[in-house]
């Protein structure tokens, strides 16, 4: 083989020592079984993979200089057994980037897997990007700033209350922020090129003649229930794709039919969603409540 290995800098850190420190330590690893979302467990897993891409890297280089001249077999074994202990050495001691980046995902999503601690005062456990626990709890949240919005486009607030209910599952999921946030983003807008604040990004299914894709879309992010509605009465009023939608008045059919026909979503089959919530008892009972002020 002709390729020269680097020295290996044994200095800077010392390794950790729940860890294997050679490729044949199974017990190391063993241990690590016993709390698998320690930091120690998910930095080990990433050295390992790490050093897995490595001996590939090496073995593919005496690969490519052994030419016409391999090596006996047991030679070949030798160098395949040197070639693991070098790469694990490597990867627990040199930051190549890999098993960084690894770490970095396992945490992420160890993280965003964990159950939420209780909310201050409450007592329940309450997720980041809820808003509500109940269809009732989230019409209490939601409509007075609704009704304002609809009464200055002449609108029955009743469609436009539907709409958000079917995006945000009744407050139980809107996109979230880096951080976990929730966007409060209430009606599903997307976050095209020309949208200038913050952003959250979900898993979505977009319909293109009758097929659902998944895709990962960013949405906008706002930093209240009125700047979320607030956005989308200017989308509202400013689109000439829904005029029809906002001289619907009163009739909240008329206006679920013109959203349906507008393109405002991708699924066909958005405007009969936005009917069976409006003609629910789930609705109904969550208005009971607020029925006078309607």
């Amino acid at each position: 083989m002709n390729t020269t290995l680097p020295p290996l800098a044994l200095a800077p850190s010392p390794v950790d020592t729940s860890a294997a420190t050679t490729y044949t330590d199974f017990n190391g690893l063993a241990a690590l079984k016993k709390d698998p979302t320690s930091p120690q467990a998910i930095g080990a897993v990433a050295a390992q993979v790490e050093a897995l891409f490595l001996q590939m890297m090496l073995k593919s280089m005496r690969d490519a200089g052994a030419g016409d001249n391999p090596d006996s077999n047991e030679m070949s074994m030798y160098q395949d057994m040197f070639d693991k202990q070098v790469a694990l050495t490597i990867s627990q001691h040199q930051d190549l980037g890999i098993g960084r980046l690894l770490k970095r995902q396992l945490s992420d999503k160890i993280a965003a897997a964990a159950p939420k601690s209780a909310s201050s005062g409450t007592g329940a456990a309450t997720p980041a990007a809820a808003m509500a626990q109940t269809p009732a709890e989230f019409v209490n949240r939601v409509m007075p700033t609704i009704r304002r919005a609809a009464g200055a486009l002449g609108l029955n607030p009743l469609g436009m209350l539907a709409q958000a209910a079917l995006e945000t599952g009744w407050g139980q999921r809107m996109p979230r922020a880096a951080d976990g946030a929730s966007s409060l983003n209430i009606f599903g807008i997307k976050a095209g090129d020309d949208w200038k604040g913050a952003r959250a990004t979900a898993d979505t299914l977009e319909f293109s003649n009758g097929v659902a894709t998944p895709r990962r879309t960013a949405f906008r992010a706002y930093g209240s229930i009125e700047e979320s509605v607030g956005d989308f009465v200017n989308l509202l009023k400013n689109s000439p794709r829904y005029r029809e939608a906002v001289a619907a008045g009163g009739d909240a059919q008329a206006y679920i039919q013109s959203i349906g026909k507008s393109g405002y979503a991708t699924d066909p089959e958005y405007a009969n969603k936005l009917n069976q919530i409006l003609d629910s008892g789930t609705l109904q009972a969550a208005l009971r409540p607020r029925t006078a002020a309607l």
